[in-house]
């Protein structure tokens, strides 16, 4: 079960040996994150984990991007953000909401960010039907239009939201050619590549969703766009030092 300001891990078997203290501590902890921002990130839907205020890590990272990964804005932006999320993921769906636009109107179409979206399709299989359906979408040059009408769309993990019928629906309602989008996604074309984003993800240390990194320090949950900003503020005060 999903909390409001959830930071379980991926995995989190370890949890059961936390004292009761501390358990108590985290409560209070999570208690005051709801209240301060009201973020978090989502866990598999399998086991229990510890509750965590979600937190920027100034952890450095190389973020491994591909050359076919989608993005938005200008490819030589001084600040690259990359995303690793789910689709089914609700706080992933916080940060389309609450922190994308912001993100794209102020910096990616100023030019001084990069954004770039990675798939980390851990939360069943509905989540990898959808990262690849957005694959075969990119295919097709509509990744962004099958990006935004997927996470208009949620509803629950696994509860048929993004089954393959609808996700073949999806496509023909954001104009993608049909037959070409079926044989992509029923073929299973982009199946390894999915595979391998969330293989990237957690060699960098990425266990919950979304995590982003911001020319390589990693912002793990949906935090407050302001509290994105500074990061990318900081990222950029840094780029022109350079």
């Amino acid at each position: 079960m999903e909390t409001e300001a959830s930071g379980a891990k991926e995995n989190s078997s370890s949890n059961s040996l936390l004292v009761p203290g501390a358990i108590i501590a985290a409560g209070a902890l999570v208690a005051l994150a709801v209240i301060y921002s009201g973020g978090g990130t989502s866990r598999p839907p399998k086991g229990a984990g510890d509750l965590a205020a979600p937190a920027v890590n100034n952890q450095t990272a190389n973020e491994n991007i591909a050359d076919d990964d989608p993005f938005l804005g200008n490819p030589e932006a001084p600040v690259t953000v990359v995303e690793f999320s789910d689709f089914q993921c609700p706080f992933c769906g916080r940060f389309y909401k609450n922190v994308e636009p912001r993100l794209l109107d102020e910096y990616v179409k100023t030019g001084k960010v990069r954004f770039v979206y990675r798939d980390f399709a851990f939360l069943g299989d509905e989540s990898t039907w959808a990262a690849e359906a957005a694959e075969c979408a990119d295919e097709q040059g509509k990744f962004w239009e099958y990006h935004n009408y997927l996470f208009e769309r949620q509803n629950g993990e696994n509860q048929g939201a993004f089954s393959k019928v609808n996700l073949k629906s999806f496509a023909k309602a954001v104009g993608l050619e049909g037959s070409k989008f079926d044989q992509c996604f029923d073929g299973g074309k982009y199946t390894a590549e999915v595979e391998k984003d969330l293989a990237d993800a957690r060699a960098l240390g990425v266990n919950a969703t979304p995590t982003s990194f911001i020319n390589g320090v990693k912002v793990t949950g949906a935090v407050p766009y302001e509290s994105f900003k500074v990061s990318i503020e900081e990222a950029l005060a840094n780029a022109a030092k350079e």
